[in-house]
């Protein structure tokens, strides 16, 4: 009889589900948040978690937030965030904000 055999039913390898890669548990969770999105408060205003959140453009606060540059923006903000991504920071700058970064 070969290893594995098992009288005819299906063998316990065959049985289980394959496993395929892996789940990172030091993984770092963002939401996203686009300018576009950020363009609608009023100029001047200070823009941290909490308020994205109040405003619905993040679910969660448990998870950091990215800010990326997609749109653009005319207004002075000053945006607290965990990242940022490159673009996103020069228009906040550009517009005569500020893009701060938060720790965790």
């Amino acid at each position: 009889m070969r290893p594995g055999f098992e009288g005819g039913q299906l063998p316990l390898i065959k049985r289980l589900p394959k496993m395929r890669g892996f789940t990172n548990i030091f993984r770092k969770q963002f939401s996203v948040v686009n300018l576009d999105a950020l363009s609608a408060l009023p100029p001047d205003s200070e823009v941290t978690p909490r308020t994205m959140m109040k405003l619905g453009l993040v679910k969660n606060l448990k998870d950091q937030i990215k800010v990326l540059g997609r749109g653009e923006i005319e207004k002075p903000l000053v945006v607290r965030a965990h990242r940022f991504s490159g673009s996103a920071r020069q228009k906040i700058e550009a517009a005569g904000g500020r893009a701060e970064e938060i720790g965790r």
